[in-house]
């Protein structure tokens, strides 16, 4: 009955919008992703979560019924919060965007308690049932990276232990990922290792954001579901007023142009320029040579993180000095270590653009700095995870970067 309901023309949910979670009796309306890049909401913390929404339609034509409303009502049970097999938690790294992740999701965060002894020994309980349920925690390892990291795997530890069906770790930013092989001998491979751990304490599945090199992910015997927040950045430069030929994208070194280049092909196939920096002995200063022409255009400057800043800032002066207009930065993590701050506030950048994937302090805030939330994007990712499906528009976890 529920399914010729759907197909009734006089129903109020368009087919594209439909659908009947087979696990759980609620219905669920999806919305297209490629509608959705941005969290837009002022405070998500204050807004009421777990509530089955629907899109108001104001033709009169297109309501239900009395006889079907009142057959709908009988058909499915009152909505329970608890009646989803789906939970999400969230450690203590950045409880702001897991807030907006539940929010777009239409979910109530999952209650745990998270304290720490006054020898600094961190103690995980869950205060709700997950048996049989599919667990999400999201827990970046920013700083402080190794609290955060062993706060990850004591909840990975407590899930397990609570009989969760699966468990997958949500890792907007993944510590350690830049000692990812040797560069020279006796080295560690910490990337590896931070693996191994996170699989051995009982995550299912790794759901992490903008990895430092892609060749991370085979260092994980499980699956990993590799999204980029470089969409939700270009989403933001799309509605910008920036003519196309006057665009051109930079990489601040030789090691992020395959970055760069597939940044450009989304940006009306803009032209690329590449920053080479050498130095030929120790205590020798750096040259700096600049691979492609930025005289008189807006220079973009792409990278995965900004951590001191030191690279994207010298990289910004020469782009200065080779003529160009303006010279904005993108990045998908901030970690902002000194004096990242003093560095990117300086002058030379006409707008710092970021995400939330590493939270930002008040203190850390300045005029240039716009951060835009990557809460829709894992959001919708968490969604097809637990749904088994990869949807059938454009890859959103894809840039093309080979």
């Amino acid at each position: 009955m529920m399914a010729s309901l759907l197909q009734c023309p006089t129903s109020p949910f368009p087919p594209s919008f439909s659908s009947i979670n087979r696990r759980s009796p609620v219905l669920r309306f999806h919305f297209p992703f490629r509608h959705a890049v941005r969290c837009n909401l002022v405070d998500p913390i204050k807004f009421e979560n777990g509530k089955p929404y629907a899109p108001l339609l104001s033709t009169p034509a297109l309501h239900l019924s009395s006889t079907a409303t009142s057959h709908l009502e009988k058909t499915l049970p009152p909505f329970n919060k608890y009646d989803t097999r789906l939970r999400i938690f969230s450690g203590t790294a950045n409880p702001a965007l897991s807030h907006e992740i539940a929010c777009y999701m239409g979910l109530e965060l999952g209650k745990i308690k998270i304290k720490r002894f006054a020898d600094g020994e961190i103690y995980v309980q869950l205060q709700e049932s997950v048996r049989g349920c599919d667990v999400f925690l999201v827990q970046p390892t920013c700083p402080p990276a190794n609290e955060n990291l062993m706060e990850l795997l004591i909840m990975i530890d407590a899930c397990r232990r609570a009989s969760a069906k699966t468990i997958t770790a949500v890792i907007p930013y993944f510590g350690y990922a830049r000692a990812d092989r040797k560069t020279q001998g006796r080295e560690s491979i910490a990337a590896k290792l931070v693996a191994n751990l996170i699989t051995e304490a009982g995550a299912n599945r790794v759901l992490a954001c903008d990895l430092h090199s892609g060749q991370s992910i085979g260092y994980f015997d499980i699956p990993v579901d590799h999204v980029y927040g470089q969409p939700v950045i270009l989403d933001y430069l799309a509605s910008k007023t920036i003519c196309s030929d006057e665009l051109v994208v930079v990489s601040p070194d030789v090691g992020g142009v395959a970055r760069a280049r597939a940044f450009a092909k989304k940006l009306s196939d803009a032209p690329l320029a590449i920053v080479d920096k050498r130095r030929h002995g120790h205590n020798v200063a750096e040259v700096m040579n600049l691979i492609g022409d930025v005289k008189g255009k807006v220079a973009v400057m792409v990278d995965d993180m900004i951590d001191t800043a030191g690279t994207i800032t010298k990289g910004a002066a020469l782009l200065h000095q080779e003529g160009a207009r303006e010279v904005y930065a993108c990045s998908t993590h901030a970690v902002f270590s000194p004096p990242a701050i003093e560095r990117l506030s300086s002058g030379l950048f006409q707008e710092v653009i970021i995400t939330n994937t590493i939270p930002v302090s008040e203190q850390n805030y300045f005029p240039q700095l716009t951060v835009l939330s990557v809460a829709n994007l894992l959001g919708e990712t968490i969604w097809r995870v637990h749904d088994d499906c990869s949807g059938g528009i454009e890859p959103y976890s894809s840039l093309g970067i080979d």
